[in-house]
């Protein structure tokens, strides 16, 4: 089967009042209404959308969202719209898209954000929420939360014929305190369309969302292209249909029309009896008091900073604030005392994401052995002395390590050789199996880069500071990087050093993985616990971040965490099979490319992705929290 690995928030404030969408009727003389390409007219640009709808949510799934985002499409598309769809999304394709939207708007016009999903609202931020997060592990609500500012900061760039309309079709409560701001405020030219008010719950009714239903209703009317006057119609229909218990609420920064009345239709619209109000929040089930006892019961324990920061920004007067602000001066003490990358202990890291169930890897007729599950008991190490087994014509011997500078990278040399790239698995991507010539010497980095290392770049104004998603530990494997962000540290290492430093090509990196073997993993045919830093590879492993590099075992040419710690960038484009694969070792490229390879797995993922084969792709541009990279450099 194929394998899959999804590969997100931004903070920030607003600050205005809110407006009623009930509130009476503006006073005469009120400036003349802004126009909205509902639908599309021949005076304004061609207009943008992104629409997401999440509804995979592993312990409150949203049938119905999907379902409204489709239909949102279908009609803003059917007004002439660009748009950019995304249902069942997690943090980090909600990020992307995002940073999608952003550039298409450039070429001006009406600018239309649509989310519908579980969402709550957390002191002054409102958090839409990714697919995949569950309310039973509290933090992830906090740390994975995408916020509304981030759709905004989207939205803010000048350009032609401006206008923003941002739709939330979400819930706004907040299930850690019962304080909730109201305070929000519309960038200019921005009408925001909340589905609620602050504190508020938004009902689902049998076809989808009650907010989304009417706003639809309200479209295909078509009687009006006046932004507000369309968004009060649709607020004032909700409104009639479920009472006071939603009220919807806009917040606008445009030209406001006189509205003397509201047409109200509720004929065609569900039945307050079958809507499910809470149905697009997020709520514990038990009171405030214990899930905040929840909340704490599932960190309490953990040796994360980021934990304890997520906690205090549910709770900032929470019964735990001090044992909270303890642990994370304590936690950050204690990395600035880590020792050299030779460190065999884990330290600190930020919790991630979970990533879907796995798919499990079966195997076709192969020259090689189908894996086998994994030992249960720890297999006795492979260490770099060890014989390796070769049916390759040549052999990557280790001719020696040797680092550039006090902060760059240790290097192994390698040898050319020759081996069979690829595998006959069920997975296309790997196939055909081809014979592959390293035809010159290179050498490639002992570890990962890590933190300490990227620091370094850092502290040269040369590379961008890493994300909190990163362990404070300097001999961590640096992640959240994209590979654009490799590209600017390897540049910055060959400056620095004139030594001509790269990633390593896609065949250097697997011919430097399989250390001269011909197994399915450099180990053997069998998974072997205590190898490779997986989530069923055995200790240690934590589920929060990679290991320290170094701390597992080195392959036969004497490399470190090839497999399982972090996805490691190579340089090449991705292709979905080795169909047309060059055969000499170099980067297989393409024009105006922007999906590159990554290899290895990471310590997210199981043992079935520690096969030396493994490959995966991501956008260039684009970070992910267990994406990181090891260097090369030629040796002519």
């Amino acid at each position: 089967m194929w394998r899959k690995l999804l590969l997100m928030g931004v903070v920030g404030a607003l600050n205005a009042p809110w407006i009623d969408a009930f509130a009476a009727p503006s006073p005469a003389g009120t400036r003349a209404a802004t126009q909205v390409v509902f639908p599309d007219s021949d005076t304004s640009s061609r207009g943008v959308a992104l629409v997401i709808g999440n509804g995979a949510y592993p312990d409150h799934a949203l049938e119905n969202a999907p379902r409204d985002a489709t239909r949102m499409r279908d009609a803003l598309a059917a007004r002439g719209f660009d748009v950019i769809t995304r249902t069942d999304a997690s943090p980090q394709a909600m990020k992307a898209a995002l940073a999608e939207f952003a550039r298409r708007l450039r070429h001006g016009g009406t600018g239309v954000f649509y989310f519908a999903g579980h969402g709550l609202q957390l002191a002054h931020d409102t958090l839409l929420l990714p697919s995949g997060v569950d309310a039973r592990a509290p933090a992830s609500l906090v740390k994975d939360g995408v916020n509304l500012e981030a759709a905004l900061q989207a939205m803010s760039a000048p350009r032609a014929h401006k206008l923003n309309l941002v739709i939330l079709d979400t819930c706004l409560n907040n299930p850690f305190e019962a304080g909730n701001s109201g305070n929000v405020a519309a960038p200019p030219q921005t009408l925001i369309a909340y589905a609620t008010a602050p504190g508020g719950f938004a009902a689902d009714g049998p076809r989808g969302g009650v907010f989304t239903d009417a706003l639809l209703r309200a479209l295909s009317d078509g009687s009006t292209q006046d932004a507000t006057a369309l968004f009060t119609y649709a607020a004032a229909n909700v409104r009639a249909m479920a009472g006071d218990a939603q009220r919807p609420q806009l917040v606008s920064s445009l030209d406001v029309q006189r509205v003397e009345s509201v047409h109200v239709d509720v004929a065609g619209a569900d039945n307050a009896a079958s809507f499910a109000l809470h149905s697009r929040g997020i709520l514990p089930k038990d009171s405030s008091e214990q899930y905040e006892l929840t909340f704490w019961d599932s960190i309490k324990d953990s040796t994360y900073p980021s934990d304890y920061e997520a906690y205090l920004k549910a709770y900032p007067n929470g019964r735990f604030a001090t044992l909270a602000h303890a642990r994370i001066d304590r936690l950050r003490a204690a990395a600035k005392a880590q020792s050299a990358p030779e460190a065999t202990h884990a330290a600190p890291a930020t919790t991630l994401p979970p990533l879907p169930p796995e798919k499990p890897r079966t195997t076709s007729a192969a020259p090689a052995p189908a894996p086998a599950p994994a030992a249960t008991s720890p297999a006795k190490p492979v260490t770099p002395a060890a014989p390796a087994p070769t049916a390759a014509a040549g052999h990557g011997t280790n001719n020696g390590e040797s680092k550039d500078c006090a902060t760059c990278p240790m290097m192994v040399s390698l040898s050319p050789g020759s081996f069979a790239m690829g595998s006959a698995t069920d997975d296309p991507s790997e196939k055909p199996v081809h014979h592959v010539t390293i035809e010159a010497p290179f050498a490639i980095g002992k570890y990962e880069v890590t933190v300490e290392q990227w620091n370094a770049c850092v502290d040269a104004k040369a590379c961008p500071p890493l994300s909190s998603d990163n362990n404070p530990s300097k001999t961590a494997p640096a992640r959240d990087l994209s590979w654009d962000d490799t590209q600017v540290y390897v540049k910055w290492l060959a400056k620095t050093t004139g030594k001509p430093y790269r990633l390593p090509t896609e065949a250097e990196w697997e011919y430097a993985d399989r250390g001269g073997t011909t197994t399915q993993y450099w180990w053997g045919d069998k998974m072997a616990k205590g190898t490779a830093n997986c989530k069923d590879c055995g200790d240690p492993w934590h589920k929060e971040g990679p290991e320290n590099v170094g701390t597992f075992t080195a392959n036969p040419y004497g490399l470190h965490d090839m497999n399982g710690s972090v996805w490691e960038w190579v340089s090449d484009c991705w292709h979905n099979s080795y169909q047309g694969a060059p055969t000499d070792g170099r980067t297989w490229d393409s024009p105006g490319c922007n999906m590159r390879v990554i290899r290895g797995g990471s310590w997210r993922e199981g043992a079935n992705y520690m096969l030396t084969s493994t490959r995966f792709k991501y956008s260039s541009s684009v970070r992910q929290s267990q994406d990181g990279f090891r260097v090369a450099k030629d040796l002519k």
